[in-house]
């Protein structure tokens, strides 16, 4: 660790934090960035980083993906989606399909992609097909796929979209009363898209220090350092440590076409619930390509019911930082990236495949401490 994060690594242990303290992380690529650079093992000893609510994948609720599931095997479609979302696991019997994997293998037409403009371009290859772009994701997916919608989309190219926003899941945690943190890291790509400003809520009402981040070391230690001095002289605001590219306001073009194209709607986070405002909808003047619009639905009510995780997956508690992803009894042992079981082994933004690709192999859940990880 070179330059500035050794100079921000030595400020962080110059501020003498002589008492626990815990900083949450909710993004993906914040949390593999730390794992990365084993910045666990160099900040002071009292200092815990806590994988918070980051990946959408593992997030997506059950019965969005069984839908998607059920679209493929069943109408005459190419359905499109983002590598990781092919392997998330849903409970079904033995005999069916268990992930959008098993219906390709199962001879429905699936095919990963990389971006929206992919989607168009199947689209506009073959225009007397049907192509369903089953769109999973926070606001720096969402975005694009409202801006491929804003900008005109070929006829035959539907969203089944499953777009969740990041900031209601903090806020959740804070209005719980036991959140389990002490201090927040922001998200650096969600706020590139809508502003920094969406965080202050995390400091206006609940007078807890946050600070946005990039994605390297030097960027995290900065905005670790930001909100430890901020507690210890007791004095808490937003900073952006992110400056090079968060402005305020964000991206003021892709908040209009998110606007434009989608509704905010109550939305269900798998294995954690229902969360008012959190979810995306495309909105009425974009029903023509909205799969669910399109085709009979194949949205199942017991889904709802069935949709936490995997019998003994403890994913849900690892979104919410209640535990460490090496705390859940199925980590390395039934659940590994080779035959994952929950959302958060699958995808390469879940905190449970970041921890195994990043050498922490040993589970902890045996005689845990259930308080550890929940402050």
């Amino acid at each position: 660790m070179a330059g500035r994060a050794a100079d921000w690594l030595e400020a962080l242990q110059g501020l003498g934090i002589d008492k626990p303290t815990r900083i949450m992380n909710v993004c993906g690529g914040h949390e593999r960035s730390i794992s990365a650079a084993g910045l666990r093992t160099v900040i002071p000893e009292m200092v815990e980083l806590v994988p918070g609510p980051g990946c959408p994948v593992c997030i997506c609720p059950e019965e969005d993906v069984y839908e998607a599931i059920q679209l493929a095997l069943h109408e005459d479609i190419t359905l499109v989606a983002f590598g990781d979302m092919l392997r998330v696991p849903v409970n079904a019997p033995k005999r069916e399909p268990r992930s959008l994997e098993q219906a390709k293998a199962a001879g429905a037409d699936i095919r990963p992609i990389a971006s929206p403009v992919e989607a168009v371009r199947l689209a506009k290859e073959d225009p007397d097909r049907t192509i369903v772009f089953f769109a999973a994701g926070f606001e720096t997916t969402t975005a694009p796929v409202a801006a491929m919608l804003a900008e005109g989309a070929p006829d035959n190219l539907l969203v089944l979209l499953s777009g969740r926003l990041t900031w209601p899941a903090v806020a959740m945690l804070l209005d719980s009363g036991t959140p389990g943190f002490d201090a927040l890291v922001a998200p650096g790509h969600v706020a590139t898209v809508m502003g920094p400003e969406e965080w202050e809520f995390v400091v206006g009402d609940h007078d807890i220090p946050a600070a946005v981040a990039g994605f390297t070391p030097d960027s995290l230690l900065a905005a670790m350092y930001s909100v430890l001095r901020q507690l210890r002289d007791g004095r808490h605001f937003l900073d952006n440590c992110y400056p090079q590219v968060v402005r305020p306001g964000g991206n003021t073009e892709a908040r209009r076409q998110l606007d434009e194209v989608m509704e905010v709607v109550d939305a269900n986070w798998r294995g954690i619930g229902v969360i008012p405002k959190s979810g995306y909808a495309l909105g009425e003047a974009y029903a023509a390509h909205d799969a669910r619009k399109r085709f009979q639905s194949y949205a199942d009510d017991s889904r709802k019911r069935v949709g936490e995780m995997p019998p003994g997956c403890d994913c849900a508690q690892v979104v919410l930082g209640k535990i460490y992803p090496n705390q859940c009894r199925l980590y390395g042992k039934a659940c590994t990236p080779r035959k994952p079981i929950g959302p958060c082994m699958v995808s390469d933004e879940g905190a449970c495949r970041i921890w195994w690709s990043s050498g922490m192999r040993d589970n902890l859940w045996e005689g845990r401490d259930k308080d550890a990880a929940s402050g």
